[in-house]
C-alpha cells in the first residue's frame, strides 16, 4: 500500500512508485552503509535511518512530490529511490537517486533519473532542476553529467557540509523538449 499520493509510472525496466513498508527496510539498509550513503548523511544508528525513510513521506505531504522507489521489473525487488527533493535549507529542488547494492552499474540510476526529470517538468510543471553531489562522488557526478547537467557552483549544504550544484538542461534545452512519453 502507498504511503503517499505519488504518481506510478513505469519506464522500459523499472516501475517507479511510491513509498511502502516494504521498501523501509532496503533503505534503512542503504543509509545505515556510511561509505554507500555519504550524500545522504551516512546514519549509524538505525533510528536515524528510519526517521529519514519517515521524512521522504512526510516530503510527499508537504510538496506534492519526494523520492519514489525504484522497482526493478524483472525481480520485483526494491532496486534504489529517485525522485525531487527540496527540504529546508536545499537551495532549490533536485533530482536525487541512490541505487542499492547488486543494482549498480545496470543504467537503472539513468534509466529512472530520465523518467522522473521527466515527470517533473512535464507533471510538475519545473523549468529547472539540479543535482547536489559530494564532491568525491565521481559516479553521481558521471551520471549527472550523462543526464546533461553541468557544474554550476560549490554551495555550504546545511546538512553535509560542501557539496557541487549541477544544473540540468531546461526543457526546451532536450531533444523531446521535456515531453515525451515516460516508457
Amino acid at each position: 500500500m502507498a504511503l503517499t499520493n505519488a504518481p506510478r509510472f513505469e519506464t522500459q525496466r523499472l516501475i517507479l512508485r511510491g513509498p511502502e513498508m516494504a521498501d523501509a527496510e532496503p533503505l534503512i539498509a542503504f543509509l545505515m552503509d556510511e561509505v554507500r550513503s555519504e550524500g545522504f548523511g551516512g546514519y549509524t544508528k538505525r533510528d536515524d535511518a528510519w526517521r529519514w525513510y519517515a521524512l521522504n513521506i512526510g516530503h510527499w505531504h508537504i510538496h506534492g512530490y519526494g523520492y519514489l522507489s525504484i522497482e526493478d521489473k524483472e525481480t520485483g525487488k526494491p532496486a534504489g529511490i529517485c525522485g525531487i527533493w527540496n527540504p529546508e535549507g536545499w537551495p532549490e529542488p533536485e533530482i536525487g537517486w541512490v541505487v542499492f547494492e547488486g543494482f549498480e552499474g545496470k543504467g537503472i540510476a539513468f534509466e529512472a533519473a530520465l523518467a522522473v526529470r521527466q515527470w517533473a517538468y512535464t507533471e510538475l510543471g519545473f523549468t529547472t532542476l539540479t543535482s547536489n553531489i559530494v564532491p568525491d562522488n565521481a559516479r553521481s557526478i558521471a551520471l549527472a553529467e550523462r543526464l546533461g547537467a553541468t557544474f554550476e557552483r560549490a554551495y555550504d549544504n546545511v546538512q553535509m557540509g560542501l557539496d557541487h550544484l549541477y544544473r540540468h538542461p531546461a526543457p526546451a534545452e532536450l531533444d523531446d523538449g521535456g515531453m515525451g512519453a515516460y516508457a
